[in-house]
């Protein structure tokens, strides 16, 4: 068999893999959705204590007409996880849920740099806050000392080790980088809601 064939042939099993095409955002869908309807319900289900840290400037976001920045953020992470799930009208949804984590990247997580967790070994250069990396890293030592010492060490790191949260724009950019996949290649052929409705649609037309 030519070399010709061989391409010819492994193009033939590319093209029927891609049928399945759809279970790739029905995987970014299943990860996704829930992680946004568990923030959303709690951002509603404590509404009063979202909107004061929302509106706070001493220990909160400090942003402009609280109450309806935390209905917005809670309700579109809330019903359109729901939305993501189904893969329902999933390129609209993906665009305020995308707007949603640029306002949280930039609003409560920026000045804490890229990485949620501290990490010696950074996973991307683009960390702008190594500052924060290493007092973090410095704050954990402290506390794995002291907890040595003073506690019960072997059972509390059973589960885990001891860590200290950064807080960085890590999740908050990922979640957008999966959106903007699903704002491109819609929920999915054959595993969302709008599949089906855009295949009756066209068959009505």
């Amino acid at each position: 068999m030519s070399l010709k064939d061989k391409l010819q042939n492994m193009h033939l099993v590319l093209e029927k893999i891609s049928l399945a095409d759809g279970i790739a955002p029905l995987l970014l869908r299943i990860y996704l959705a829930p992680i946004f309807i568990k923030a959303g319900y709690g951002k509603l289900a404590s509404f009063e204590n979202t909107a004061a840290w929302f509106g706070n400037t001493d220990w909160g976001l400090g942003l402009p007409f609280p109450e309806f920045m935390a209905a917005m953020a809670g309700g579109t992470e809330f019903f359109g996880g729901w939305l993501i799930l189904f893969g329902f009208a999933t390129r609209l949804i993906a665009i305020p849920l995308m707007f949603t984590m640029i306002v949280a990247a930039v609003t409560a997580h920026w000045q804490y740099g890229w990485h949620a967790l501290p990490e010696s070994s950074l996973t991307v250069p683009w960390e702008w806050r190594m500052d924060l990396i290493a007092e973090a890293n410095e704050r954990k030592e402290a506390a794995r000392t002291l907890l040595q010492e003073y506690g019960n060490y072997d059972w509390l790191t059973e589960k885990g080790a001891i860590t200290v949260l950064k807080n960085g724009i890590e999740f908050a950019a990922t979640y957008f980088i999966m959106l903007v996949v699903l704002f491109f290649t819609g929920g999915g052929r054959y595993t969302s809601v709008d599949h089906f409705l855009s295949k009756k649609l066209i068959t009505q037309r």
